[in-house]
């Protein structure tokens, strides 16, 4: 009998490196709206060099935020953590954009910066340190409707509508 064949579970935390990590939560937390996740408060608290474990769903997804030190010299993560969010949601940010947030160009983020990727929608967008980040929603036709349609945005393309409909033929 063959043993049953691994499978990865689903994504705890990211490792973010920030100059100082009080700083970096106050920022998460108004513009993102991360909170501390108490449960591994002895991590952040109980000896130097933790991280600070802040998350936005209650803790299922969590970003570890690690204050750079000599032991652990800065480095922003450039390939990009992604982030779903329900319709209500992603209105929300988009509607409340410019807001103090940038771009990965270090622009501020506008409602106009919205990437259609044919089957979601998403926002890309950098901390103050330089880590990227992007935002998905996946209620294509809710998005389309409420965002192009009703406040009329023109979205950013990387490639053109016709191979996304010829692929789906």
């Amino acid at each position: 009998m063959r043993p049953e064949k691994f499978r990865m579970g689903r994504l705890d935390h990211v490792h973010i490196r920030v100059p100082d990590r009080d700083e970096a939560a106050r920022w998460y937390a108004e513009h993102l709206g991360f909170e501390a996740v108490a449960a591994y408060d002895f991590w952040a608290k109980g000896f130097d060099g933790g991280p600070l474990q802040i998350s936005a769903d209650g803790g299922q997804t969590m970003l570890a935020l690690f204050e750079a030190s000599e032991g652990h010299p800065m480095v922003p993560q450039k390939t990009g953590v992604a982030f779903s969010l329900d319709a209500e949601s992603f209105l929300a940010f988009a509607r409340s954009l410019p807001n103090g947030i940038n771009d990965t160009a270090g622009k501020p983020l506008q409602i106009a910066d919205i990437v259609d990727f044919d089957m979601c929608w998403a926002y890309n967008l950098a901390d103050p340190w330089g880590n990227q980040y992007e935002l998905n929603c996946y209620e294509y036709e809710r998005i389309r409707e409420a965002l192009v349609g009703d406040d009329g945005v023109e979205p950013v393309r990387y490639w053109p509508r016709a191979l996304y409909e010829e692929y789906r033929r």
